[in-house]
């Protein structure tokens, strides 16, 4: 039986679980693990464990990740994300006073542990059901569970579209 760590530059579309599915195709193993989802829409490094080395993903599990994200101000979305409908825009003028000083002091105060709303399409469950199928089917909730995450660091200032780079 096949063993070991997989590294896999995942790029945006396919879920975590598709990845896994593709490896566990293309290896004729079922058994498969990831140390930690990424999403759909999201790029970058996932981490497979095969065969007996699922046993290791407990350790990379915990491990602190770096992440490289771009940010773009001033929509606001029913999911978080750049994929969610639309419910709000800023006001051009707000935007165009928005100083690299300003996000960066903003970035700042999410430096260090800090307790982190979960995404309304999260997997949380909310009353019994997750809480990105009530989100699909456009019921109201309020989630009140906080994630803990260890904040963030600015790398590079805003650019000029609005955008800047974290990690």
């Amino acid at each position: 039986m096949i063993s070991g760590i997989l590294l896999v530059d995942k790029p945006p579309g396919p879920s975590s679980h598709g990845v896994v599915s593709a490896a566990r195709k293309a290896l004729d193993t079922r058994k498969i693990g990831h140390a930690g989802t990424l999403d759909p829409m999201a790029t970058g490094l996932l981490v497979l464990g095969v065969g007996t080395s699922t046993r290791l993903l407990t350790y990379l599990v915990g491990a602190d990740k770096t992440y490289t994200a771009t940010i773009r101000l001033g929509l606001a979305t029913v999911t978080d994300d750049a994929e969610g409908d639309v419910t709000s825009t800023a006001d051009r003028a707000v935007l165009d006073a928005i100083t690299d000083a300003d996000v960066r002091r903003e970035i700042t105060a999410l430096t260090g542990v800090i307790e982190q709303r979960p995404s309304a399409v999260s997997a949380i469950k909310v009353d019994g059901q997750r809480a990105y199928k009530l989100v699909r089917a456009t019921t109201l909730f309020s989630m009140h569970v906080p994630s803990l995450s260890h904040g963030s660091k600015l790398t590079t200032s805003a650019e000029p579209q609005g955008q800047s780079t974290s990690t």
